[in-house]
């Protein structure tokens, strides 16, 4: 009695967790979200933006040199004075060594304004330049972004398109081994048809505990990069699907990439900003004017203070400084060194459309291609079955035709796979991906 009571308590306690957590639902993502999530939650994308703000608090760093400087001063100081130290002496008379101690209070107020520094002037334009380019290269890693969280995507599509496939896989096993055996009852198959049929079907099983797996793993990786945590239920929204591009003209292209590479233009930032550095280290030998000031009361009690005042005009000139021929080699080598990247970047971008539209081509052929070679390997199955229901063969032909159907099936989610990482490919290649790339895989209308 005591045990079913104990076995009553506990079975009530866990109908009740049952019912106080029910199962997470499954987040469910598009592309697009996708795409957007990353935007938003990418650690490449929250450095790229910590650099804009560490360039803007360089460039308000340098623009200070320019800018007034005041500040205020308060001093009180008890002293004496030893006169003879000051070369003050009154031989004969009876006046002491050492005078003091006395006080005396000092308020002052300080100013200083540059008038004319070049090389503070042209330090300012570089860190703007400098920070521009932060801006650009911002902007660079967020199409990046988007070209790689599209990846993941379409990588865990065409997983999920696998799993489905093997699913049907199994299914169609399933009704051969059940045909087999309903066939070898009523003698019009081998007892070798029944176990041939109960090996594909482990092997069917078998791959698609593989494919299954490999969709969890890729549901992993894109966890990862959009900063979800693992573990969280998630499901894809769309399915792999193909989605025709109009190919543009590579001269046509190739001039739109160099206008919206944002890489390519933040090469052509940093190099500006170089350029100023150079005038900045040139400037060193100009004369910078400044004017100083300060005003304030001083004396020995409060009661009498007059002000008193100073302004000043200064002209600073550089006689001698060996260390700017060594700073402007520096930067010399670094205007150079961007100069070769600018170029390498050019022809890079140029490969990376001649390839895209390449891939994107060849890629919507394969689509055609392996469509056609599905259907028919879909009719030589269902033929294969028909003759063997019939009893007019054994089930080797059904087993081929289901081995045909399985390249047939692989390969066009192969095909398809690689058209829409063609496409991202060329979305990537021409610049701007994260306003053009809804165009290109549907949703969003076509290219023009």
């Amino acid at each position: 009695m005591k045990r079913k009571l104990v076995l009553l308590f506990t079975a009530l306690l866990f109908a009740r967790v049952l019912q106080a957590e029910p199962a997470a639902t499954p987040l469910r993502l598009t592309l697009r979200e996708s795409i957007d999530l990353g935007l938003k939650a990418n650690l490449g994308v929250l450095v790229a933006k910590a650099s804009i703000d560490e360039a803007a608090g360089t460039e308000e760093r340098r623009a200070a040199a320019l800018l007034p400087h005041v500040s205020a001063e308060h001093g009180t100081s008890l002293q004496n004075r030893n006169l003879k130290a000051f070369g003050i002496s009154f031989p004969g008379l009876p006046i002491p060594t050492t005078v003091g101690p006395f006080s005396n209070y000092d308020y002052r107020v300080f100013a200083s304004q540059s008038l004319i520094d070049r090389q503070a002037t042209h330090a300012v334009r570089a860190s703007q330049d400098q920070e521009q380019a932060a801006r650009l290269s911002y902007q660079d890693t967020r199409d990046l972004v988007v070209r790689q969280a599209a990846g993941l995507y379409l990588d865990a599509q065409a997983a999920a398109a696998e799993v489905e496939a093997a699913e049907a896989r199994v299914v169609s096993s399933q009704a051969l081994l059940q045909l087999a055996q309903d066939q070898h009852g009523s003698g019009l198959a081998t007892a070798v048809d029944v176990v041939r049929a109960q090996v594909q079907l482990r092997r069917d099983q078998q791959a698609l505990l593989v494919a299954r797996d490999t969709y969890g793993t890729s549901l992993l990786a894109l966890q990862r990069f959009l900063a979800i945590r693992p573990g969280t239920p998630l499901e894809l929204a769309e399915r792999l699907d193909f989605h025709p591009v109009q190919v543009p003209d590579i001269d046509e292209a190739l001039g739109a990439a160099v206008r919206e590479r944002s890489d390519y233009r933040a090469l052509f930032a940093q190099r500006e900003a170089q350029v100023e550095q150079l005038k900045a280290s040139r400037a060193r030998y100009l004369p910078k004017f400044s004017v100083d000031a300060n005003y304030g009361a001083l004396g020995r009690s409060y009661g009498t203070m007059p002000g008193v005042g100073l302004i000043e005009g200064t002209v600073q000139l550089t006689v001698f400084d060996r260390d700017r021929n060594g700073e402007q080699q520096e930067i010399a080598s670094r205007i150079d060194r961007i100069d070769r990247q600018i170029a390498d970047l050019k022809l890079g971008i140029e490969q990376d459309l001649r390839k895209a539209i390449l891939d994107l081509d060849s890629a919507a052929q394969q689509v055609t291609v392996t469509q056609a070679a599905l259907e028919l390997a879909q009719q030589e199955l269902a033929l294969a079955q028909d003759r063997f229901k019939n009893g007019l063969g054994d089930n080797i032909e059904v087993i081929t035709a289901q081995s045909s159907l399985q390249a047939a099936q692989d390969d066009r989610i192969l095909a398809l796979a690689r058209h829409a990482d063609a496409t991202m490919a060329l979305v990537r290649a021409l610049g701007a991906g994260e306003k053009n790339y809804v165009k290109f895989l549907g949703g969003g209308g076509r290219p023009q």
